[in-house]
């Protein structure tokens, strides 16, 4: 059994990561901004929540210098390509992760191994067809600049710190906040919305579960792979006209489509799909959820709030 660390455990991927981690006999720690008593139940069976703001470096070094964590999943961050402040965006992603590094670099007692979430975001426009690990970034967003700076800053740190820098793709499933693009979709399948406006249709994006990238995340956290960047991904792209295809197959219906102009951004990253063979070849076979399964998945929570939650793999 390992003690760690989950930074952001509130958080969509960690409110499905923590229960992966406590299942398997780990003693999970939950890092908060603030700690709320609405907190407490949102993420199952974590030892403990700490509040600790990541921008104030004494207090995190305290905590960390405190708790001795065997092993750390960075998961905070501001994580929506949209968000308005680019102030926080920088300092939050940047400032907020080499404040957490230089705390775990200055602990009595290192960690065996650091899991910091980026972004496949920084790759941007891409041309590279399926894009792997060696393909150039080009981030077209401050979200994107923002991580692959994060990306940068943590390299200087690799000679004290076992790091290893996840790329997750799109991925979604219940619980995930309806200004990203599927549980959006699936809010107005799933209330029979006459109408849906969207923002740019001409994209293809490479969508995963989150149970399976939880998953993942997992299995690297108990696998020797210090230094390396990796995709985590399915490997297979979705045009959103299919992913609405399949949500009106599941709904049994299709709403009016509509292109709203205040909803097209600029600099949207056209098409992002990635090639999840060097993760597998660190992490061994993944067995992915079908997007059908999870667009049936949220669609059936949507309708029916008792069925919310983090459900099993199948």
């Amino acid at each position: 059994m390992s003690r760690i660390l989950v930074t952001g455990v509130n958080g969509f991927t960690g409110r499905y990561l923590a229960p992966e981690l406590v299942a398997q006999g780990h003693e999970v720690h939950g890092l908060v901004h603030q700690l709320h008593g609405a907190d407490e139940p949102l993420t199952r069976g974590v030892h403990q929540l700490h509040g600790c703001n990541l921008l104030d470096d004494a207090s995190i070094s305290r905590l960390i210098q405190e708790l001795k964590p065997d092993k750390v999943v960075h998961l905070a961050a501001i994580a929506f390509v949209g968000h308005g402040d680019v102030d926080a965006i920088y300092r939050t992603n940047i400032v907020g992760t080499r404040n957490l590094l230089q705390a775990l670099a200055r602990a009595s007692a290192a960690p065996t191994a650091v899991l910091l979430a980026s972004s496949a975001n920084v790759y941007g426009n891409a041309t590279a067809g399926v894009i792997d690990e060696s393909t150039t970034p080009a981030p077209a967003n401050d979200y994107a600049v923002s991580k692959l700076a994060m990306e940068y800053m943590a390299a200087t740190w690799q000679s004290q710190l076992p790091i290893t820098v996840a790329r997750p793709f799109n991925y979604t499933g219940v619980g995930q906040a309806e200004n990203f693009l599927l549980p959006k979709i699936v809010a107005h399948f799933s209330k029979r919305a006459p109408v849906l406006e969207l923002g740019n249709l001409d994209v293809e994006r490479d969508f995963s579960d989150v149970r399976t990238l939880t998953q993942c995340y997992s299995r690297l956290l108990s696998t020797p792979c210090a230094g390396q960047v990796l995709n985590v991904c399915s490997g297979h792209g979705q045009s959103l006209t299919v992913i609405l295809a399949l949500a009106a197959e599941i709904a049994g219906y299709m709403p009016e489509i509509r292109v709203n102009p205040a909803f097209v951004r600029a600099n949207e990253v056209h098409k992002l799909v990635g090639s999840c063979s060097r993760l597998e070849q660190v992490i061994g076979p993944i067995d992915a959820i079908p997007i059908k399964k999870t667009l049936a998945w949220m669609i059936a929570a949507a309708t029916s709030p008792s069925a919310n939650g983090a459900g099993s793999l199948k």
